[in-house]
């Protein structure tokens, strides 16, 4: 068991030391490890100095093993690394397999594989250094299926090759925005709230429509429900601005009014082909982003105390897209991703 008792020589030497530090952190670390020389324990240190334990035992074996230039040049991010090459690559194997939720909990896991201690903060950094960024977990659906995505985009690429001029491909889907600020991040002043009223009811919007990401049109209903009456509206609405269009593809998500009978009979005498995207493949469908990015345009962080004035803005997005034009070329690019097992 490691002996924190420091001799009078080496306690003098740190308080010179510690009037002499260059900044705060240099004064901290020496301070952590006189209190902890004259006896005091390791939890006491950490509780006088709102640090972690482990930090303290940290400084006071650097100071031990290369004496007061090692506790002062000691970094977590720096030059000397306490994980070597090989822990480091083990390391980033094992957080691409398991996600901790904070650096204390990785730098648990580290202490309990090799007995090497890190600070939260210093934890933090070797994952920077490593290329983690702290972000939310993509949520994707649980029985996606990537051999079958891969096989929907081979079918995709030959639809495309096989169109003739002025055919036309569309994505459609239905969305039901709530009439409700959707909370975004946004750069707010250190220490400051930066409120935004919300509503208590729970209208919401329907809203049916289809993308066609070559000429940037896209043909949108606003309706009471979504149901298959509603659908054959809306693929009339699209044939109606599409009346020179041989063929009009559809590709779309298996909702049951999308696969009802009276949608398949409405098919039989129409210039519409509806494409199934396979189960579970929201990631395939492009009007997917293009939804997102209207309630990023019109919701994010905005208040519309009325539901006609929430319904209207809702409306002039859709109504003056072509402003949006070149955003959104750069957004719905068929850079699809396969998700799933």
């Amino acid at each position: 068991m490691l002996n924190f008792q420091l001799d009078k020589q080496e306690l003098a030497e740190l308080r010179t030391a510690h009037r002499r530090a260059k900044n705060a952190r240099e004064a901290y670390r020496i301070n952590a490890v006189i209190l902890l020389g004259d006896g005091w324990t390791a939890a006491d240190v950490a509780n006088a100095l709102l640090i972690d334990p482990d930090t303290v035992r940290t400084y006071f074996k650097r100071y031990k093993k290369g004496g007061l230039e090692a506790l002062l040049r000691m970094n977590y991010v720096g030059s000397e690394a306490l994980l070597n090459e090989t822990q480091l690559v083990e390391l980033d194997v094992h957080l691409q397999e398991h996600l901790h939720l904070t650096a204390e909990s990785v730098a648990r896991w580290v202490k309990e594989r090799w007995g090497v201690c890190y600070a939260p903060s210093g934890m933090a950094a070797v994952l920077r250094r490593l290329g983690y960024v702290y972000k939310k977990p993509k949520l994707v659906p649980g029985k996606a299926d990537a051999a079958a995505q891969e096989a929907f985009l081979e079918d995709y690429e030959n639809l495309k090759k096989n169109s003739d001029e002025g055919d036309v491909i569309m994505f459609m889907d239905a969305t039901h925005p709530q009439h409700n600020p959707v909370i975004g991040n946004g750069w707010i002043k250190r220490g400051k709230e930066h409120p935004i009223k919300s509503n208590t009811g729970r209208r919401r919007l329907n809203i049916n429509g289809a993308i066609d990401i070559q000429r940037m049109s896209a043909e949108i209903r606003f309706e009471d429900t979504i149901d298959a009456v509603v659908t054959i509206a809306l693929l009339k609405q699209i044939e109606r601005a599409n009346p020179v269009a041989k063929r009009i593809s559809i590709i779309c998500d298996n909702a049951r009014y999308y696969r009802s009978k009276a949608v398949a009979e409405y098919l039989k005498t129409s210039r519409i082909k509806l494409v199934f995207l396979p189960p579970y493949s929201p990631n395939l469908n492009l009007i997917e982003r293009f939804w997102k990015f209207f309630k990023r345009q019109v919701l994010y962080n905005t208040y519309y105390e009325a539901f006609d004035d929430y319904k209207n803005a809702c409306r002039k997005f859709f109504q003056e897209l072509d402003s949006h034009a070149s955003k959104l070329r750069s957004l719905l690019t068929e850079n699809f991703e396969i998700i799933g097992n």
